[in-house]
């Protein structure tokens, strides 16, 4: 015979039959949207070790990561719909929406167009590539590195560290400088002062030293002689650490000459 406490629990499966299933559905399409990204990143990762022995490319990269979030947000759409299609209520509603579905489809459409142009936008930038992650860029006078391209957003890691969020329209309609794409390598540029009549000869003399380093006259003023000194970074995110290295190496060579500089940027 049934205990009270079973039958309870049978009573309320039974009441709530479709909000477990939908609930079950939403779960097992997250859970199921997971799984299907770490099998694409493990799958993109093993590829790339065989064909090309590193790790994923700059471009590979970009394109994998958009494959994975597409893929992801079509399951968990299916998830959401499948949940809903448990109520009668709301497959009645649907009946009718689609039935008058040319309707709707221009309502949503205008509602949503700033979300479909960054979405269509950021499917474009994936495969046309004017910008890859890893890649230094300047975009309406600031200059960062490309950290993100998501569907409808791309980060751009500013050199303060703060982030620069772009709306993907925008990047596919306007000018983008891209100082990386074709050589990974990025040029650091630091200024050194001397005092009005220093001997600039020697400065450059000494400041040219070292193979990949260049040095020049930028500048003469009352204030003084500005050189440049310009030197390659391996990529991006060692430009900080290379131009500081450059500085203070450049300032301690026209210490040692006895040619004071004023100042270093």
């Amino acid at each position: 015979m049934p205990t009270p406490d079973l039958i309870t629990y049978a009573s309320f499966v039974t009441e709530h039959d479709n909000e477990i299933t939908a609930v079950a559905t939403v779960v097992i399409a997250v859970v199921l949207a997971q799984l299907v990204d770490r099998a694409l990143l493990r799958r993109a990762r093993a590829l790339s070790e065989v064909v090309a022995g590193r790790e994923l490319s700059a471009v590979a990269n970009t394109r994998v990561r958009l494959v994975r979030r597409l893929i992801f947000a079509v399951i968990i759409l299916l998830g959401i719909s499948l949940a809903l299609a448990q109520f009668p209520a709301v497959k009645k509603v649907a009946t009718g929406i689609l039935a008058s579905s040319a309707v709707l489809g221009l309502v949503v459409g205008f509602a949503a167009r700033q979300t479909l142009a960054n979405g269509i936008a950021g499917v474009l930038l994936a495969i046309t590539q004017p910008i890859r992650i890893g890649d230094l860029v300047t975009f309406e006078e600031e200059t960062g590195e490309v950290e993100d391209v998501r569907l409808t957003y791309t980060y751009i890691r500013l050199d303060d560290g703060s982030r620069l969020i772009v709306p993907n329209e925008r990047l596919a309609q306007s000018p983008i400088f891209n100082h990386t794409v074709v050589d990974p390598r990025v040029q650091v540029e630091i200024s050194v002062w001397l005092p009005p009549g220093g001997d600039a000869t020697r400065a450059l003399e000494l400041l040219s030293e070292d193979e990949g380093t260049e040095a020049g006259v930028a500048e003469v003023d009352k204030e003084g002689i500005r050189i440049v000194v310009t030197t390659w970074a391996t990529n991006p995110r060692a430009r900080g650490g290379e131009a500081s290295r450059l500085r203070k190496e450049s300032l301690q060579r026209l210490r040692d000459a006895s040619l004071s500089s004023v100042d270093a940027t």
